[in-house]
């Protein structure tokens, strides 16, 4: 009978990470580990007996869906005779590393489910790499759109943006703005609004009761810039003073780290900067190590958000971080490539913003708040009453963009 039940809870594992990766295009043993409270190696033998049916491609740490052009993947498994997609269309992105692989996955997913072979180069930030990546996909025959990152700042970035535009293929641009100055009118875009993810940072921070309200950046990341001006602005809206500590061109993973690390905090006591903002999220769980070994407790003693939710949950205690719903933004961009390619030029150019989510956790807690009496969920996720409070006193689910989310972490 034992036999039967584990063959049956199998089964049901199995199909739920099935869910996950057509969903959000991928999943990582970690976190659905977690999420169905079973141990990783579990997981593991679930993936791989998934991998070996050719329903999903094994990646370290997780799994992808697989696609309808892998080698031995049977017709019937993909919905559609693999050999003929409907459109090929060439992604371009600065790095498969930090930041773009679940944009990647999610442009991946939509892609297969709307009969597209995704065709996938990587650049660096630099323009001509850029370039470069992008003539060798518009060379490919057959070659129906392009998907491309490029850096749009300064005056290369006009000019990137003019020759993009220029291009006999439709280009959708993911995570980079159409500046109005280069004035074109056949790009299309889908872009998280970095501003509108800071600001819900800073009032979240405000509402915790925090005055002074700092910012570090690492300076080579193109998301910074609206970082800045939503942190900005919204000290502005809420009149709270502008003299937190500020800083760009962090480096807390650099040789001499500990010194710059401890100027922040010199210059936290000294202007009374009691809660931090930090791009990447990286380097805000380096800064969290570096605040407690120097006897600064978070975040009674000072605050932290993390931009970006990549690594922050592993902090201790586990940082606060704005999530960009980046699986979205690849999913957007395939969507919006296809619909142009359906409906070509009497559709109307289409710029795409998505809202990120803020997804509370202990680093950024008033100490006030206390646990007992709070109903904890299967996952660890608590019901978010204050969070839900700072956005208009309504009940907030963690699905929907936009939202704040709160994870206290077990004691």
């Amino acid at each position: 009978m034992s036999g039967n039940g584990d063959q049956l809870f199998a089964l049901q594992r199995r199909e739920r990470i099935m869910d996950e990766i057509r969903e959000h295009g991928s999943v990582t043993v970690s976190d659905i580990a977690g999420r169905l409270g079973v141990s990783e190696l579990t997981i593991r033998r679930d993936i791989n007996s998934l991998a070996q049916q050719g329903l999903v491609t094994r990646v370290h740490g997780g799994a992808t869906l697989r696609s309808s052009i892998e080698p031995g993947l049977a017709p019937g498994l993909a919905g559609h005779d693999p050999a003929v997609p409907k459109y090929t269309i060439g992604m371009v992105v600065p790095s498969l590393e930090y930041y773009w692989p679940p944009i990647v996955n999610g442009a991946r997913a939509q892609a297969l489910q709307l009969r597209a072979r995704l065709m996938l180069r990587a650049s660096t930030y630099d323009a001509r790499d850029n370039r470069r990546q992008v003539e060798a996909l518009v060379n490919t025959p057959g070659m129906h759109g392009l998907i491309a990152a490029p850096d749009t700042y300064g005056d290369e970035g006009l000019e990137m943006l003019r020759w993009l535009d220029s291009l006999s293929i439709p280009v959708v641009l993911a995570e980079r703005r159409i500046r109005s100055a280069a004035g074109v009118h056949r790009l299309e875009s889908v872009v998280t609004d970095h501003a509108a993810g800071t600001a819900e940072a800073v009032r979240h921070l405000h509402a915790a009761g925090h005055e002074r309200i700092g910012l570090l950046t690492q300076s080579e990341y193109p998301t910074g810039r609206y970082v800045r001006r939503g942190w900005r602005a919204t000290l502005r809206s809420l009149g709270l003073p502008e003299d937190g500590v500020r800083q760009d061109g962090i480096r807390f993973d650099a040789p001499g780290r500990e010194r710059e690390m401890d100027d922040v905090l010199d210059r936290c006591a000294a202007t009374g900067t009691t809660a931090i903002i930090v791009l990447p999220d990286p380097q805000a769980l380096a800064f969290e190590q570096h605040c407690l070994d120097r006897g600064v407790r978070v975040p009674d003693d000072l605050a932290i958000v993390a931009y970006d939710d990549d690594v922050a949950r592993f902090g201790d205690p586990a940082i606060t971080a704005v999530r960009p719903p980046k699986q979205s933004v690849g999913r957007e961009a395939v969507n919006l490539l296809i619909a142009r390619l359906e409906a070509g030029t009497a559709r109307p150019a289409h710029r795409v913003k998505l809202s990120p989510d803020l997804h509370v956790r202990d680093s950024s807690m008033p100490a006030r708040i206390e646990d007992a009496g709070t109903e904890t969920s299967a996952d660890g996720t608590v019901p978010n009453t204050r969070a839900a409070a700072d956005a208009g006193g309504s009940t907030i689910t963690d699905t929907t963009p936009a939202t704040a989310t709160t994870e206290r972490t077990p004691a």
